[in-house]
């Protein structure tokens, strides 16, 4: 089994200012933790054809039975308000609220049969996030690294205008603790740099992509003296903290002196068809960067959708912030509707795109949330209306994924029971998930380990298999 070292401390020098000069962030951040050894993946001769990722994270769990997996034959009291609609592949069918996502059902597939054991929200993120049993089934650090850190790490030598490792979040949100995105014991360098607030605010920005005017000239002296002067600071770091500083550093510099880094986050530079196509909300916005990020050379872009309500606009009364439709959070047939419209037209929007621009054939997209939820509808009085309501538990024993790109498409894999309750055939796990994706990127999960905080080796994945249909 090959093993990759976790994060160890530098030379007794660490970079200069002509590292500095000569090397981009990733490569000096690669020099500074030490060697990673014999990874199937092909690390700094990367390039821009070379794989990637687009992971749409929809937590809170929605309803697989009201989007993806409708059962209309089912009682009343399982179904659900909504109604199936056909797609444009013959038998397959989805929720009637997403007519736009029915129309490109030829470029996606549905994997209707993934399932768990961890029914909290803190357990089901880090359950599904990290490919492993949480040692607890509450709260959201993570004990394992998430699979976004696992490839950062794996890929931490690849050389590209833009960071290999991205996440859009709502302003407030972007705390690594927040959706089990922690690295464990790979170590803050493996973290992903947060792109925080609306894209489809007037207001956003990305900041920090430029350097302040008048010190072009100084930047890498500046670095240099800084290197020079944090070396006789350093110590023994066991946890990587220092080397996470120094490798965030060094990714800042390389994004303030790269121009592909800023025009890549610029969605002014895209036409007012193409953002209005994608909608002129978070979700459509936050997809066109995520085009637009793997276009420049990202592998891994997470997108967080969770609140979908337009700029200016207050959130409705009966809704919910992301997709946890309990009765008491809000009314789940109104909170999913509206939910539903905006993810129709910014996710078939990015499926047209990647298509339309060909990056279908190296860009791989998986939208999915932590969990399903109950197949029971159940009914209280909702927190912020004061009426009765009805809603959806959390329910880790079914739930639905989406894969568009650079997989088969056209296709359902695995299918539930009569009530959606659990897997009726080819049951699966989160892990099996991530074999496929991590196949995509050519990375040999079961062949990789790291050694997490007492040397021993972990394995990137402790079990799960490709999933034969979509390859």
């Amino acid at each position: 089994m090959r093993v990759s070292s976790g994060p160890v401390g530098r030379g007794p020098h660490g970079p200069n200012r002509r590292d500095v000069m000569r090397f981009g962030s990733v490569a000096l951040a690669s020099a500074a933790l030490g060697p990673l050894s014999g990874h199937r993946a092909r690390g700094a001769d990367r390039t821009t054809n070379d794989p990637a990722v687009i992971f749409v994270w929809l937590p809170g769990g929605p309803p697989h039975q009201d989007t993806f997996d409708m059962k209309p034959d089912a009682p009343a009291e399982y179904r659900g308000a909504f109604r199936p609609v056909q797609t444009n592949v013959n038998g397959v069918q989805i929720c009637e609220h997403l007519p736009r996502l029915a129309t490109v059902a030829d470029k996606f597939a549905l994997v209707r049969s993934v399932a768990h054991k961890f029914a909290d929200h803190g357990g089901g993120h880090k359950r599904f996030l990290t490919g492993r049993d949480p040692k607890e089934a509450t709260g959201f650090v993570n004990d394992a690294p998430m699979v976004g850190s696992m490839v950062a790490e794996v890929l931490k030598g690849k050389k590209a205008p833009v960071p290999n490792y991205i996440a859009g979040v709502d302003g407030g949100r972007q705390n690594i603790d927040v959706f089990s995105f922690g690295s464990a014991y790979l170590g803050p360098q493996s973290h992903p740099l947060f792109v925080v607030g609306d894209p489809a605010d007037k207001k956003f920005e990305v900041k920090n992509l430029s350097a302040l005017p008048g010190t072009e000239g100084t930047l890498a002296d500046r670095v240099g003296l800084l290197n020079r002067f944090d070396t006789p600071l350093r110590g023994p770091d066991p946890a990587g903290r220092a080397d996470g500083m120094t490798a965030a550093r060094n990714r800042a510099l390389d994004l303030i002196t790269t121009g592909t880094a800023k025009t890549a986050f610029d969605l002014t530079r895209e036409s007012e068809k193409t953002r209005h196509r994608y909608g002129m909300h978070r979700y459509g916005q936050r997809a066109l960067l995520a085009r637009r990020l793997v276009e420049a050379g990202a592998t891994w872009v997470t997108m967080v959708l969770e609140n979908a309500t337009p700029p200016g606009e207050p959130l409705k009364k009966d809704h919910t912030y992301n997709w946890d439709s309990h009765a008491v959070n809000c009314h789940i047939f109104e909170d999913t509707r509206y939910k539903l419209g905006f993810l129709d037209q910014a996710i078939s929007a990015l499926i047209e795109d990647l298509y339309a621009r060909g990056l279908n054939k190296r860009v791989l997209l998986v939208v999915t949330g932590e969990f399903g939820r109950t197949p029971k509808i159940e009914y209280s009085v909702g927190t912020q209306t004061g009426v009765k309501q009805p809603g959806r538990d959390h329910w880790p024993q079914a739930q639905s994924v989406l894969v568009s790109g650079a997989c088969k498409t056209g296709i359902t894999v695995g299918s539930t029971t009569a009530k959606a309750e659990v897997p009726k055939d080819r049951p699966l796990t989160p892990n099996d998930l991530w074999a496929t994706v991590f196949h995509h990127l050519d990375i040999d999960a079961h062949g990789t380990s790291f050694l997490d905080g007492t040397g021993r080796p972990m394995p990137m994945l402790p079990y799960g298999d490709v999933i034969g249909e979509l390859v």
